[in-house]
């Protein structure tokens, strides 16, 4: 798995996740149970993720939407 971002922005995550889903490419966003753990107070960013053979792909399409994701193209 490849990272693509960390954010504490969920409705950000359920945007990009749907980018990326009507690309064909599927994410999984990892710690977004964390709050758990952390009382609720966002402390801990959560991570898109997707395969790293879908990486270059994903970084393109985010891109594209104008979405940057601080990583190399």
């Amino acid at each position: 798995m490849r990272e693509l971002l960390r954010t504490n922005d969920t409705v950000r995550l359920s945007f990009l996740r749907v980018l990326l889903r009507d690309a064909g490419i599927e994410a999984v966003v990892l710690d977004q149970h964390m709050s758990v753990l952390e009382g609720s107070a966002a402390a801990i960013p959560r991570r898109l993720m997707v395969v790293e053979a879908d990486e270059a792909r994903a970084r393109q399409v985010l891109s594209e939407a104008g979405e940057s994701t601080g990583g190399p193209l």
